[in-house]
């Protein structure tokens, strides 16, 4: 059964945003043991408050259960750390990834940058280089991640988000390749043969 792996994040979001991330999490196991799949969390990057989480990557079996919640979630709720606060809705960012090894690439192939990840000000400011970004260098793709506040566990997004990348980019070609066919298909030239070929069995027509 193929794994996958579910990046849940609160992105630069306050820490109710990192609240809801738990919240998210806690209904996508609930649903997944529902369902019987099977569902483990990986790594949890801790929120600025007790009891939130600023992101969480979890391992997912099935993928139609999984692509289901790719996009913004919306999680509705009175804050637990601003009682007074109007805002009711928080939003979390859920993506999808196939997992990937290094040694799936060449190192020759690759090229790697960090830098500093941009934060929402204050103390959570990233002091140190933990964004990542890869290059593939035979195509010149390029991909970042800087959702989390360790380099290893952005580096491993990034890989995942390169090959996605690099498989999207195949699928281009091939459906340019294809369009091509079909362009020279469309504008095949009829009665202006540069060879005649005949079946040996065919009768000349009787004069």
């Amino acid at each position: 059964m193929k794994e996958l792996w579910l990046h849940i994040t609160a992105g630069q979001g306050p820490a109710e945003c990192a609240w809801a991330v738990v919240k998210v999490l806690e209904q996508i196991q609930k649903e997944a043991v529902a369902a019987s799949f099977q569902c483990r969390t990986l790594e949890i990057e801790p929120g600025p408050e007790p009891g939130t989480a600023q992101s969480a990557l979890i391992s997912i079996s099935d993928a139609a259960f999984a692509n289901s919640w790719i996009g913004t979630v919306q999680w509705t709720a009175r804050s637990p750390f601003r009682p007074l606060h109007k805002r009711k809705n928080w939003f979390v960012g859920i993506d999808v990834f196939e997992p990937v090894d290094e040694t799936s690439f060449s190192p020759r192939d690759l090229r790697w940058e960090t830098m500093r990840a941009s934060g929402p000000g204050g103390q959570h400011v990233n002091k140190t280089e933990s964004a990542v970004r890869v290059i593939h260098l035979p195509t010149g793709t390029a991909a970042t991640a800087m959702e989390e506040r360790s380099q290893h566990r952005n580096r491993k997004l990034a890989l995942a988000l390169l090959m996605r990348k690099l498989k999207q980019l195949d699928a281009n070609r091939f459906g340019e390749a294809r369009q091509e066919r079909w362009r020279a298909h469309q504008e095949l030239q009829r009665g202006n043969p540069v060879r005649v070929l005949r079946e040996t069995s065919l009768k000349e027509p009787e004069a």
